[in-house]
């Protein structure tokens, strides 16, 4: 079974995009929790 590319080409912006995304809020995320538990301690 042969994987259409025009798949590949339509989810490919998508997947980068929401990668880029959770790149992003992940690393806000993270210092946000270190500065919580900073506080905490």
């Amino acid at each position: 079974m042969d994987l259409d590319m025009r798949l590949f080409i339509v989810l490919a912006p998508i997947a980068i995009a929401a990668g880029w995304a959770i790149f992003n809020i992940g690393a806000a995320a993270l210092n946000q929790l270190q500065n919580f538990l900073n506080k905490e301690a």
